[in-house]
């Protein structure tokens, strides 16, 4: 791609600002050159998501189901078998991901005979030839260097929202405690993948300051999941309102404008949304989606593979492959 647009990590808040309340069009436009500078536009990501260890969880996260002092219909379920995890990755390489990502429940990482056990996936995972992500809530540096040592590619971690906002949506951890993660995990070699989710109640200067953040960090993610809200049943923040297209593509925008060379992740909330609409958040920088055997992002419906590939056919998309560089048939 012609990379004409340097890598900035200087923005102002200001011109996150200005950026993200550019007219729609103005600013899909802008974020569509950019994306093509940077991107083959015809080629999106596939990633599979499994979540490897459901519910229970000590955190009060308003928006997720699986916190264990809410009353959700989640059941819950105890970290999987290694080889049961290993033959989920094979199943999605074969369905044209290159990219598995493993979620487990937890608050916080523990050396005991779970994290081995994880250990054990990731190198299994690895050798599958794939991209390895965990998101496992947060680490120390020896917990982050040794999933670095079994292979590990990215570990994602959200900021979520705002550090305005944070403590609105969850008070058993704080936004320092997110950074911290983070730069372990920077550290030890690993890439980082940090966005948010948009629809919590906040404010469009949450979600500025939140881009902002993203956007001046030493080093970008080198991965952006942009989330709309996933209403689950029994959450505090259950009833309210569908986060709107339109909201999602500006998020997804104005990301693409301050870091052009991340993989920008349609992320929670495709159900809800149709081919044209996700065609728009494509144009506007998108270039990676999130797969499911279950149809289930994990405890949240996505959309079934066979309407993925649909999709692909009609806006002439093609998921690509890391090892063979060419483009690959999602069936």
């Amino acid at each position: 791609m012609n990379q004409q647009n340097k890598i900035r990590n200087d923005w102002s808040i200001e011109e996150v600002r200005r950026i993200y309340h550019m007219s729609l069009l103005t600013l899909t436009y802008e974020a569509a050159h950019i994306h093509r500078q940077w991107h083959d536009p015809s080629t999106v990501q596939v990633c599979t998501l499994l979540s490897i260890k459901t519910g229970g969880c000590p955190e009060d996260c308003a928006y997720c189901g699986q916190a264990a002092r809410y009353h959700t219909n989640i059941k819950v379920k105890p970290l999987m078998d290694v080889g049961e995890v290993i033959a989920c990755a094979k199943r999605a390489k074969e369905s044209g991901s290159t990219r598995f990502c493993m979620a487990a429940a937890w608050r916080e990482v523990r050396n005991n005979r779970d994290f081995d056990n994880v250990l054990e996936m990731v190198k299994g995972v690895y050798a599958l030839g794939l991209e390895v992500c965990c998101t496992l809530g947060m680490l120390t540096a020896d917990q982050a260097k040794r999933l670095r040592e079994a292979g590990l590619s990215a570990y994602n971690h959200n900021l979520d929202s705002s550090e305005n906002y944070y403590q609105e949506i969850i008070s058993t951890r704080n936004f320092n405690d997110r950074l911290n993660t983070l730069e372990y995990v920077r550290r030890a070699g690993i890439s980082v993948c940090c966005g948010g989710i948009i629809g919590l109640g906040e404010s469009a200067e949450d979600r500025i300051a939140m881009l902002h953040k993203l956007a001046t960090m030493p080093s970008h993610p080198e991965s952006v999941p942009i989330n709309a809200l996933a209403r689950v049943s029994g959450t505090p923040l259950a009833d309210l309102p569908k986060v709107q297209i339109w909201e999602m593509v500006r998020m997804i925008g104005t990301a693409r404008i301050l870091m052009p060379k991340a993989m920008v992740r349609l992320s929670a909330g495709r159900s809800e949304m149709s081919t044209i609409e996700q065609a728009w958040c494509f144009l506007a920088g998108a270039n990676s989606i999130f797969t499911s055997e279950s149809e289930e992002l994990l405890v949240t419906p996505n959309p079934k593979l066979t309407e993925d590939r649909a999709m692909f056919e009609l806006l002439g998309l093609h998921p690509f492959s890391l090892k063979e560089n060419q483009k690959l048939d999602l069936g």
